[in-house]
């Protein structure tokens, strides 16, 4: 529901309920003195207290929208500014704004771009060795961007195993300037698609094009058709074939981001079962 319908929907269901219990409050006045006052009565029926827990939905769903939109006005004014020119922004800062969207279902969950369209999701992500497709480490986020996750998931590698990577190969969504600076301080060698990178500018934590990416991007291109990065597509791809394909697995079951990292260790946890009782 966006921000702007919350507004009317929160304003209607207050003044339906509100009719609602002074409707119920002279049923109940009436009923005293036709049966006496020893029965409570007082409990909403069903269909009221579903309306209720959706009118409470909906005023954290907008307090939660508020809290985020405020913080990032906080978060944009303690930040240098410099003055760009053109048009002041039509939306106050520190508000939603009216298309902001919150799902009632899982609030959790995050609206991201699929194989289908923009779906509600999780983001998950599995490190697999390179012999017997064996999951090593998993991780599940509420965040579409992987840049997060490669570093977590290296440490959780070496946790796990108690040993480092030799090398790591890894989509465009991992290839970041600090990741590849990451992997190079641990000596482990980086074979991570750099996408659409364009001119080494910046070195943030999301730039695509500062020089290491660039290095990177040659690095693979020299290989051409014989390079490392061209293994991932037998090593990783088939385990996420493997568990949604083989296994029937397309959607969580559960909701909240702690039950669904949990559900999503028992996917790994079933899928390492199996391949080690094949093996």
């Amino acid at each position: 529901m966006s921000y702007a319908r919350m507004g009317k929907a929160e304003a209607d269901l207050a003044a339906e309920i509100d009719t609602w219990l002074a409707h119920a409050a002279a049923a109940d006045a009436s009923e005293d003195v036709a049966c006496g006052s020893e029965w409570r009565g007082d409990e909403p029926p069903d269909w009221m207290r579903d309306k209720q827990k959706r009118l409470a939905r909906i005023r954290t769903a907008k307090a939660e929208l508020e809290a985020e939109a405020k913080a990032a006005a906080d978060a944009k004014a303690a930040a240098p500014q410099r003055y760009r020119g053109g048009r002041k922004p039509k939306h106050p800062p520190g508000r939603p704004k009216p298309a902001a969207q919150r799902n009632f279902t899982d609030p959790d969950s995050h609206v991201m771009i699929g194989r289908d369209g923009f779906i509600q999701a999780y983001n998950a992500q599995a490190a697999v060795d390179g012999n017997r497709q064996i999951i090593l480490a998993h991780r599940l986020s509420n965040n579409p961007d992987d840049h997060a996750a490669l570093v977590p998931l290296i440490e959780a590698v070496k946790a796990n195993t108690g040993r480092k990577p030799v090398e790591v190969s890894g989509d465009a969504g991992f290839c970041s300037h600090d990741n590849l600076a990451a992997l190079h301080a641990r000596k482990i060698r980086p074979y991570l698609a750099t996408g659409r990178a364009g001119h080494p500018t910046g070195n943030g934590s999301n730039s695509r094009g500062g020089p290491l990416v660039q290095t990177m991007r040659a690095k693979l291109r020299r290989a051409g058709r014989r390079s490392r990065y061209r293994l991932r597509k037998q090593i990783v791809e088939p385990v996420f074939g493997q568990i949604k394909q083989a296994r029937g697995f397309r959607q969580f079951l559960l909701r909240g981001i702690d039950k669904v990292t949990a559900e999503w260790a028992l996917i790994c946890t079933a899928h390492n079962l199996n391949k080690l009782a094949t093996a």
